[in-house]
């Protein structure tokens, strides 16, 4: 079983326990989010679905957003200047690399990020319960296209 599936099926029995119904689109927008390394839009979750669920609308992806949103299992990047991002694969805060080009995002491994984050709420007395880490510059595939 991978990775991806495994995690799907840890969000679909949290959400049955908390008394959510799985419907076939909600599955199948779950199965997406689960999956994706690259952190889709609302609107391209639905525009991926719509093949398999024509009659899907917008309002059910920002539905199933929310469940998982209330829920813990979705983090969302919001960004000022660009739409809403999702990540279900890894819903604990963790830093991103954005390209500036494309809008890409990457996981990166962050070894010591949790040293460092105990030694900032050492430091500054907070007790940090989450953070957001962003790297901005450009992706492999955009620096190849440039050249660099």
């Amino acid at each position: 079983m991978s990775q991806g599936q495994d995690r799907l099926d840890a969000i679909i029995d949290r959400l049955r326990g908390h008394g959510h119904r799985i419907s076939p689109q909600r599955l199948a927008i779950l199965r997406l989010l689960a999956e994706t390394p690259d952190h889709p839009t609302a609107e391209d979750i639905h525009q991926r679905l719509l093949p398999e669920f024509p009659d899907m609308s917008l309002a059910t992806v920002y539905k199933a957003i929310a469940v998982l949103k209330k829920h813990g299992e979705i983090l969302e990047l919001q960004f000022s200047d660009r739409d809403n991002r999702y990540d279900a694969r890894f819903p604990a805060p963790h830093p991103h690399c954005v390209c500036l080009a494309c809008g890409a995002i990457a996981d990166p491994p962050a070894p010591g990020l949790a040293a460092v984050t105990e030694a900032l709420a050492a430091a500054s007395g907070y007790a940090i319960t989450s953070h957001r880490l962003d790297f901005y510059g450009l992706c492999p595939a955009c620096r190849a296209k440039r050249g660099q």
